[in-house]
């Protein structure tokens, strides 16, 4: 694919806070951080607020830092498709130099949140969150859908580094919580590329399975992923994490989950697709808020 070239715009400050702003993907960031302050809350037995609200941002920060590498990279391939052709690095409106010293500020600023208020072991795994979005997943979009299990693992990771700041420890609770996030991910991803599939192809990206199959076959691999979530929605209860409302409604939001995903393979339609993307967009908030107010 020949590179893209792009313009760098003279702006006003305004319209260039705007672009640096935008260069978060603040709902993306936020919905990651909000994950994270999820594990946090779970993980502790009485909630400090103030460090509820520093994970938060700690978890924003880093998250931000992952999605501006990730812009960076494909600064060229989202000049191609028209969902991201007028983001700040494609339109010209910030240079990949303005993006890289904004990416180092935020990363620097989340880290000493996490060594300075939490632990050496939540920065840890926050960094290798960003290696291995910003530096493995990225590069490997390209490569095919091993992208989205790679991908899959520093998207899982925020749960897992709310509950180590809060006790410094690795165990099995912070494990099924990344779990859960881990194989949701899988109906996620490949219901939204099955959806902007032609959109991906124009920038050389291919993120279903079988060789781009928008057919039996995917919707099989998405059933196969979406199984996990049934017993995995009921193991914090076993945990001693939440009480046994939430593992109930944990349990039947993941077979409403893997229903839909059946409803995908009957009808092999890019309806049915965004149908599933819609369940999966909603299934992980709610049974997160479910998880938190059924706390054990």
């Amino acid at each position: 694919m020949s590179e893209v070239k792009t313009s760098v715009l003279e702006l006003t400050w305004q319209e260039k806070a705007k672009a640096y702003v935008e260069l978060l993907k603040h709902r993306l960031s936020s919905f990651v951080a909000l994950s994270g302050a999820f594990g946090y809350y779970l993980a502790v037995k009485e909630v400090d607020w103030t460090k509820l609200i520093l994970i938060t941002i700690a978890g924003f920060f880093i998250t931000a830092a992952s999605n501006i590498i990730n812009q960076i990279y494909e600064k060229d391939s989202d000049a191609l498709m028209k969902r991201t052709r007028n983001r700040p690095l494609p339109s010209g409106r910030l240079t990949v130099r303005e993006a890289t010293i904004y990416c180092l500020l935020l990363t620097v600023f989340s880290l000493f949140l996490f060594v300075h208020f939490f632990n050496f072991r939540s920065a840890i795994v926050a960094i290798l969150s960003v290696i291995l979005y910003g530096f493995v997943y990225t590069p490997l979009k390209r490569s095919g859908p091993i992208a989205v299990f790679v991908g899959a693992i520093p998207g899982a990771l925020p749960p897992m580094i709310g509950w180590v700041a809060a006790t410094n420890q690795f165990g099995w609770e912070p494990g099924v919580l990344f779990a859960i996030q881990f194989f949701w991910q899988f109906p996620h991803f490949w219901a939204l590329a099955w959806m902007i599939d032609e959109d991906y192809k124009q920038a050389g990206i291919q993120l279903l399975p079988y060789k781009g199959d928008k057919g039996a076959k995917t919707a099989r691999a998405i059933i196969g992923y979406t199984l996990f979530l049934v017993p995995l929605g009921w193991i914090p209860y076993e945990l001693g994490i939440t009480g046994i409302a939430s593992a109930i409604i944990a349990t039947i939001g993941g077979l409403l989950f893997l229903g839909h995903a059946f409803y995908l393979k009957r009808e092999i339609s890019d309806a049915a697709a965004r149908r599933l993307f819609f369940v999966s967009i909603t299934y992980l908030p709610i049974l997160q808020i479910v998880f938190l107010l059924d706390k054990a």
